[in-house]
């Protein structure tokens, strides 16, 4: 065998926008506002094998901003990617799908929900950098059940 079929592969095969949704359930009446919305964002990341050695990575966004009980909008973007993963070892393939595959595809998704907010007559909400190594810690923390649980505030 040679040492070319052992080498690890990782590649980006295809990035795209799996769905997008985009609410103004108040508007017109929200633009004649002058209270500031709290801004909510809230993440989820999954991963699914497509065929050996291919894997496709989703990180949905979902960002609300809210002043009272009135909705401005409610955005939600599920960012997706193909990525080829080949020749890791298996204890290394979950950290890879859950870290480094998110981390791609949020510079992306970030994109888009500036530009569909702004597309929506508000000012683009730029979204904060994640650190998706805390974030998988503490999905592992979670599903093991124990210790204090990691928020992440935007």
């Amino acid at each position: 065998m040679s040492d070319q079929a052992e080498q690890p592969v990782f590649t980006i095969e295809k990035v795209y926008v799996k769905d997008l949704s985009l609410e103004l359930p108040n508007a017109p009446q929200v633009f004649l506002e002058n209270q500031a919305p709290q801004v909510d964002v809230q993440l989820g990341s999954s991963a699914d094998a497509i065929r050996e050695g291919l894997y496709e990575c989703v990180l949905t966004l979902t960002v609300t901003a809210k002043a009272g009980d009135k909705t401005y909008f409610l955005v939600e973007v599920a960012q997706a990617g193909i990525f080829q993963i080949r020749n890791i070892p298996p204890g290394d393939l979950d950290p890879i799908l859950g870290i480094a595959c998110p981390n791609i595809l949020f510079p992306y998704g970030r994109e888009v929900v500036a530009d569909l907010i702004a597309r929506g007559g508000f000012p683009p909400v730029h979204l904060a950098p994640i650190n998706f190594e805390a974030v998988y810690a503490q999905r592992l923390q979670e599903s093991r059940g124990g210790g204090p649980k990691i928020e992440i505030a935007h």
